[in-house]
């Protein structure tokens, strides 16, 4: 004789659960850390300026760190646009066109931040 307690869960919407959240944390100590040192420079670094924001960001470290930031940047908001547009857009087909399309934007924002990084 089986015995049913209860039927399956159907989990549907962003149930990426401990994944995403842990993902949301890291990549916003990541952020936090890095406008420490962002401002860190530009307390310590003398008068502002193009001269000094070129300056600033010539150092190879400082472009690696500034394109990691972005890509932190770019995964923390896919992770809460994504999630928001799985909570609160149930017509599957509107909720894909706006999926795709906030996945375009966020990798030219992450296109553009490497020319503009690299071209300095």
């Amino acid at each position: 004789m089986t015995v049913n307690y209860g039927s399956k869960r159907v989990v549907v919407g962003a149930h990426y659960g401990m994944r995403d959240w842990l993902s949301q944390r890291v990549t916003a100590v990541l952020m936090a850390l890095f406008t420490v040192v962002l401002l860190a420079q530009l307390l310590f670094g003398g008068p502002l300026g193009y001269d000094r924001w070129a300056a600033i960001f010539s150092a190879q470290w400082m472009k690696v760190l500034t394109f990691v930031v972005f890509i932190a940047l770019g995964w923390h908001a896919w992770v809460g646009v994504r999630d928001i547009w799985m909570d609160y857009v149930k017509p599957a087909a509107l909720r894909l066109v706006l999926q795709v399309a906030s996945i375009v934007w966020l990798v030219g924002c992450i296109g553009w931040a490497i020319q503009v990084l690299w071209r300095l």
